[in-house]
């Protein structure tokens, strides 16, 4: 990781990734974080999601509230979240202001129709890159059969996750601990 950002750079670099999108800036975020700015390896920040995931309230709310505190501890963490959620937030309003005008037209139907669109590609794009660590020797074979099992469980037999969690967890971590050096 490179050298900890102050909470000015904290705020700007947040508020880049809350303006890049609405609803869908985890690719954005990883992009800044560990590509752009260096402030996480891949694997940091896959570690700082997986816990973030288990945290209520949005994922990326609570990585920006992790990346501030390990910088700025509280005043870095209300930085990283005020960038983040400041500008989209005046943005929202202004445009449910708009589609409660202009809704109904076609032309706008149309146009959150491909927004969906461009979003589900950002997200197939972010696991693809997420997905990278995994692809080092045997960590993808050792991984599989959880993956399966949990896209079985939740995605087809539609277990609740929670309990998807509760029974595969220790079996990751127990996966994981085995191909650490």
């Amino acid at each position: 990781m490179s050298r900890p950002p102050n909470r000015a750079t904290l705020f700007a670099a947040f508020l880049s990734i809350g303006l890049s999108g609405f609803g869908g800036v985890l690719p954005f975020a990883r992009r800044t974080l560990v590509e752009r700015r260096g402030w996480m390896t891949a694997e940091e920040f896959n570690e700082t999601l997986s816990l973030c995931q288990t945290l209520p309230g949005p994922n990326i709310v609570n990585v920006s509230v992790v990346v501030g505190a390990r910088s700025g501890g509280w005043t870095g963490s209300l930085a990283a979240v005020s960038g983040l959620m400041g500008a989209p937030v005046v943005i929202v309003l202004a445009l449910a202001a708009l589609y409660d005008r202009f809704g109904a037209l076609p032309a706008a139907r149309g146009a959150i129709a491909g927004l969906g669109a461009a979003a589900a590609g950002l997200v197939a794009a972010t696991a693809a890159r997420m997905a990278e660590p995994l692809l080092k020797p045997g960590h993808l074979v050792a991984a599989a059969p959880v993956m399966l099992a949990a896209f079985a469980a939740v995605g087809l037999m539609r277990a609740p996750l929670p309990y998807a969690m509760l029974l595969l967890a220790p079996l990751s971590i127990a996966m994981a601990r085995r191909l650490r050096p």
